[in-house]
Protein backbone atom coordinates (compact mmCIF):
# COMPACT_ATOMS: atom_id res chain seq x y z
CA UNK A 1 0.00 0.00 0.00
CA UNK A 2 1.29 3.27 -0.63
CA UNK A 3 0.05 6.97 1.02
CA UNK A 4 -1.33 9.30 -1.25
CA UNK A 5 -2.45 13.03 -0.08
CA UNK A 6 -5.27 15.58 -1.34
CA UNK A 7 -4.21 18.62 -3.63
CA UNK A 8 -5.92 20.95 -1.49
CA UNK A 9 -4.65 19.92 1.45
CA UNK A 10 -0.87 20.90 0.43
CA UNK A 11 1.24 23.84 0.88
CA UNK A 12 2.53 24.74 -2.49
CA UNK A 13 1.44 26.98 -5.70
CA UNK A 14 2.17 24.37 -8.49
CA UNK A 15 1.91 20.24 -8.55
CA UNK A 16 5.06 20.13 -8.79
CA UNK A 17 5.87 22.03 -5.34
CA UNK A 18 3.06 20.23 -3.79
CA UNK A 19 3.92 16.99 -4.91
CA UNK A 20 7.77 17.79 -3.16
CA UNK A 21 6.19 18.65 0.13
CA UNK A 22 4.41 15.10 0.05
CA UNK A 23 7.15 13.49 -0.43
CA UNK A 24 9.09 15.35 1.88
CA UNK A 25 6.21 14.18 4.08
CA UNK A 26 6.21 10.64 3.56
CA UNK A 27 3.57 10.81 0.82
CA UNK A 28 3.95 9.05 -2.62
CA UNK A 29 1.15 10.33 -4.60
CA UNK A 30 -1.16 13.67 -5.02
CA UNK A 31 -4.86 12.83 -5.29
CA UNK A 32 -6.84 15.32 -7.80
CA UNK A 33 -10.23 16.90 -7.06
CA UNK A 34 -12.07 17.13 -10.33
CA UNK A 35 -14.66 20.11 -10.19
CA UNK A 36 -17.67 20.29 -12.47
CA UNK A 37 -17.97 22.59 -15.49
CA UNK A 38 -15.38 21.10 -17.22
CA UNK A 39 -12.80 22.16 -15.03
CA UNK A 40 -10.95 18.91 -14.81
CA UNK A 41 -10.51 18.94 -18.44
CA UNK A 42 -8.60 22.53 -18.56
CA UNK A 43 -6.20 21.41 -16.43
CA UNK A 44 -4.93 19.48 -18.72
CA UNK A 45 -2.29 21.09 -20.02
CA UNK A 46 -0.85 21.63 -15.59
CA UNK A 47 -1.39 17.80 -15.21
CA UNK A 48 0.62 17.09 -18.25
CA UNK A 49 3.49 19.28 -17.19
CA UNK A 50 3.48 17.45 -13.81
CA UNK A 51 3.58 14.39 -15.19
CA UNK A 52 6.42 15.54 -16.83
CA UNK A 53 8.27 16.28 -14.12
CA UNK A 54 6.98 13.30 -11.88
CA UNK A 55 4.36 13.99 -10.10
CA UNK A 56 2.26 11.08 -9.51
CA UNK A 57 -1.65 11.54 -9.71
CA UNK A 58 -3.15 8.09 -9.81
CA UNK A 59 -6.63 8.99 -8.58
CA UNK A 60 -9.56 11.88 -8.66
CA UNK A 61 -12.31 12.84 -6.10
CA UNK A 62 -15.38 14.80 -7.80
CA UNK A 63 -15.74 17.92 -6.32
CA UNK A 64 -19.42 19.02 -7.80
CA UNK A 65 -22.29 20.77 -6.65
CA UNK A 66 -24.77 17.90 -8.17
CA UNK A 67 -23.67 13.74 -8.65
CA UNK A 68 -24.71 10.86 -10.78
CA UNK A 69 -27.98 10.42 -8.49
CA UNK A 70 -29.45 13.67 -8.35
CA UNK A 71 -33.06 13.89 -8.75
CA UNK A 72 -32.98 16.41 -11.42
CA UNK A 73 -32.29 14.78 -14.99
CA UNK A 74 -30.57 17.73 -16.57
CA UNK A 75 -28.01 17.59 -13.46
CA UNK A 76 -28.22 13.94 -13.84
CA UNK A 77 -26.73 13.94 -17.12
CA UNK A 78 -24.30 16.83 -16.51
CA UNK A 79 -22.31 14.99 -13.92
CA UNK A 80 -22.41 11.57 -16.15
CA UNK A 81 -20.52 14.24 -18.53
CA UNK A 82 -18.52 15.40 -16.25
CA UNK A 83 -17.11 12.22 -14.76
CA UNK A 84 -16.59 10.61 -18.28
CA UNK A 85 -14.47 13.64 -19.21
CA UNK A 86 -12.60 13.38 -15.90
CA UNK A 87 -12.52 9.67 -16.32
CA UNK A 88 -10.37 10.54 -19.97
CA UNK A 89 -8.07 13.24 -18.17
CA UNK A 90 -7.23 10.61 -16.13
CA UNK A 91 -6.59 8.08 -18.55
CA UNK A 92 -4.64 10.35 -20.62
CA UNK A 93 -2.51 10.87 -17.29
CA UNK A 94 -2.22 6.79 -16.72
CA UNK A 95 -3.53 6.99 -13.62
CA UNK A 96 -5.93 4.61 -11.94
CA UNK A 97 -9.61 6.52 -12.10
CA UNK A 98 -12.36 8.64 -10.76
CA UNK A 99 -14.60 8.39 -7.61
CA UNK A 100 -18.08 9.65 -7.58
CA UNK A 101 -20.83 9.08 -4.15
CA UNK A 102 -24.09 8.03 -5.51
CA UNK A 103 -24.79 11.49 -4.15
CA UNK A 104 -24.08 14.30 -1.78
CA UNK A 105 -26.48 16.49 0.72
CA UNK A 106 -29.55 16.12 -1.12
CA UNK A 107 -31.75 14.11 1.36
CA UNK A 108 -31.48 12.04 4.08
CA UNK A 109 -33.32 9.82 5.40
CA UNK A 110 -32.04 10.33 9.38
CA UNK A 111 -32.86 14.44 8.34
CA UNK A 112 -35.33 16.26 7.07
CA UNK A 113 -37.77 16.14 5.35
CA UNK A 114 -37.29 12.20 5.63
CA UNK A 115 -38.77 10.95 2.82
CA UNK A 116 -36.94 11.31 -0.93
CA UNK A 117 -38.93 12.12 -3.97
CA UNK A 118 -37.84 8.68 -5.41
CA UNK A 119 -38.36 4.67 -4.48
CA UNK A 120 -35.39 3.12 -3.50
CA UNK A 121 -35.91 0.86 -6.69
CA UNK A 122 -36.04 3.98 -8.83
CA UNK A 123 -32.56 4.92 -7.14
CA UNK A 124 -31.06 2.16 -7.69
CA UNK A 125 -32.57 2.02 -11.61
CA UNK A 126 -30.83 5.86 -12.18
CA UNK A 127 -27.94 4.89 -10.64
CA UNK A 128 -27.22 1.52 -12.18
CA UNK A 129 -28.31 3.46 -16.05
CA UNK A 130 -25.16 6.29 -14.77
CA UNK A 131 -23.06 3.46 -13.60
CA UNK A 132 -23.29 1.65 -16.90
CA UNK A 133 -22.72 4.09 -19.26
CA UNK A 134 -19.66 5.51 -17.27
CA UNK A 135 -18.31 1.70 -16.81
CA UNK A 136 -18.24 1.53 -20.21
CA UNK A 137 -16.11 4.55 -21.09
CA UNK A 138 -13.65 4.07 -18.30
CA UNK A 139 -13.13 0.16 -19.89
CA UNK A 140 -12.49 1.64 -23.58
CA UNK A 141 -10.03 4.07 -21.55
CA UNK A 142 -8.37 1.52 -19.35
CA UNK A 143 -9.39 3.24 -16.22
CA UNK A 144 -11.65 2.59 -13.30
CA UNK A 145 -15.29 4.71 -12.24
CA UNK A 146 -15.17 4.12 -8.14
CA UNK A 147 -18.45 4.10 -6.32
CA UNK A 148 -17.93 5.83 -2.72
CA UNK A 149 -20.64 5.09 0.06
CA UNK A 150 -21.38 7.94 2.56
CA UNK A 151 -23.07 8.18 5.87
CA UNK A 152 -26.38 8.06 6.46
CA UNK A 153 -26.52 11.80 7.24
CA UNK A 154 -24.85 13.28 4.12
CA UNK A 155 -26.60 10.34 1.30
CA UNK A 156 -29.85 8.59 1.41
CA UNK A 157 -28.86 5.52 -1.20
CA UNK A 158 -25.53 4.05 -0.87
CA UNK A 159 -23.94 4.16 2.93
CA UNK A 160 -22.22 0.43 2.76
CA UNK A 161 -19.42 -0.96 0.94
CA UNK A 162 -21.73 -3.93 0.74
CA UNK A 163 -24.36 -1.57 -1.13
CA UNK A 164 -21.66 -0.34 -3.67
CA UNK A 165 -20.22 -3.42 -4.34
CA UNK A 166 -24.00 -4.77 -5.69
CA UNK A 167 -23.58 -2.10 -8.36
CA UNK A 168 -20.32 -3.26 -9.71
CA UNK A 169 -21.33 -4.99 -12.62
CA UNK A 170 -18.53 -4.85 -14.55
CA UNK A 171 -15.09 -5.30 -14.20
CA UNK A 172 -14.42 -1.19 -14.76
CA UNK A 173 -16.85 -0.27 -11.77
CA UNK A 174 -15.28 -0.55 -8.39
CA UNK A 175 -15.96 0.14 -5.29
CA UNK A 176 -13.76 3.38 -3.08
CA UNK A 177 -13.73 2.73 0.56
CA UNK A 178 -13.99 5.96 3.11
CA UNK A 179 -12.66 5.10 6.59
CA UNK A 180 -14.70 8.38 8.21
CA UNK A 181 -18.05 6.92 6.73
CA UNK A 182 -17.52 3.53 7.69
CA UNK A 183 -17.37 4.25 10.90
CA UNK A 184 -20.78 5.49 11.09
CA UNK A 185 -22.28 2.82 8.72
CA UNK A 186 -20.49 -0.31 9.49
CA UNK A 187 -20.79 -2.51 11.82
CA UNK A 188 -17.66 -4.23 11.44
CA UNK A 189 -15.33 -2.66 9.30
CA UNK A 190 -12.56 -5.14 9.12
CA UNK A 191 -15.45 -7.69 8.42
CA UNK A 192 -16.92 -5.23 5.38
CA UNK A 193 -13.56 -4.61 3.74
CA UNK A 194 -13.14 -8.78 3.80
CA UNK A 195 -16.64 -9.14 2.16
CA UNK A 196 -16.40 -6.53 -0.65
CA UNK A 197 -12.36 -7.35 -1.08
CA UNK A 198 -12.92 -8.37 -5.13
CA UNK A 199 -14.56 -4.97 -5.88
CA UNK A 200 -12.68 -3.01 -3.49
CA UNK A 201 -10.23 -0.32 -5.44
CA UNK A 202 -9.18 2.67 -3.59
CA UNK A 203 -9.46 4.00 0.00
CA UNK A 204 -9.55 7.32 1.51
CA UNK A 205 -8.27 7.65 4.83
CA UNK A 206 -9.59 10.01 8.00
CA UNK A 207 -10.17 9.43 11.72
CA UNK A 208 -13.81 9.11 13.42
CA UNK A 209 -13.85 12.86 13.57
CA UNK A 210 -12.94 13.66 10.00
CA UNK A 211 -9.04 15.03 11.15
CA UNK A 212 -6.05 13.52 10.38
CA UNK A 213 -5.22 9.93 11.37
CA UNK A 214 -4.14 9.56 14.83
CA UNK A 215 -6.95 12.17 16.53
CA UNK A 216 -9.60 10.06 16.73
CA UNK A 217 -10.31 6.37 17.73
CA UNK A 218 -10.22 3.87 14.79
CA UNK A 219 -8.87 1.34 15.30
CA UNK A 220 -6.36 1.55 12.33
CA UNK A 221 -4.04 -1.47 13.32
CA UNK A 222 -7.23 -3.68 12.48
CA UNK A 223 -8.36 -2.07 9.75
CA UNK A 224 -5.10 -1.60 8.17
CA UNK A 225 -4.26 -5.22 9.05
CA UNK A 226 -7.45 -6.40 7.03
CA UNK A 227 -6.58 -4.57 3.99
CA UNK A 228 -3.13 -6.50 3.50
CA UNK A 229 -4.52 -9.70 4.61
CA UNK A 230 -6.97 -9.66 1.23
CA UNK A 231 -4.31 -8.62 -0.90
CA UNK A 232 -4.93 -4.87 -0.91
CA UNK A 233 -2.18 -2.73 -2.94
CA UNK A 234 -4.20 0.58 -3.91
CA UNK A 235 -3.63 3.73 -2.58
CA UNK A 236 -4.40 5.30 1.07
CA UNK A 237 -5.39 8.86 -0.01
CA UNK A 238 -5.84 11.64 3.02
CA UNK A 239 -9.25 12.86 2.67
CA UNK A 240 -9.86 14.69 5.98
CA UNK A 241 -9.85 18.18 7.76
CA UNK A 242 -6.38 19.38 9.25
CA UNK A 243 -5.96 19.78 12.99
CA UNK A 244 -3.19 22.06 12.51
CA UNK A 245 -0.44 23.99 9.78
CA UNK A 246 -0.47 21.30 7.36
CA UNK A 247 3.36 21.47 7.57
CA UNK A 248 3.44 20.42 10.72
CA UNK A 249 0.91 17.43 10.62
CA UNK A 250 0.64 16.36 7.38
CA UNK A 251 4.37 14.59 8.10
CA UNK A 252 2.94 13.42 11.17
CA UNK A 253 -0.15 11.56 10.01
CA UNK A 254 2.38 9.93 6.99
CA UNK A 255 4.53 8.70 9.87
CA UNK A 256 1.36 7.51 11.94
CA UNK A 257 0.19 5.42 8.67
CA UNK A 258 3.45 4.20 8.46
CA UNK A 259 3.42 2.36 11.54
CA UNK A 260 0.83 0.17 10.53
CA UNK A 261 1.84 -0.43 6.87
Amino acid sequence: MKLAVQEQLLPGRTLQEKFAFAVDAGFDAIELRGKGDFQFAARLPELKRALADGVVMPTVCVDMPHFIGDFDPARRKDAVHQLRSQLTVIAELGGVGVMTPASWGQVSLRLPPFEPPRSAAEDREVLAEALATLGEHAARNGVLIMLEPLNRYENHMVNTLAQAAELCVMDSIKVAGDTYHMNIEEDDPCRSLVEVAPYLAHMQVSESNRHQPGTGHLDWAAQLATLDAIGYDGYLALECRLRGEPEFVLPQAAMFLRKFL
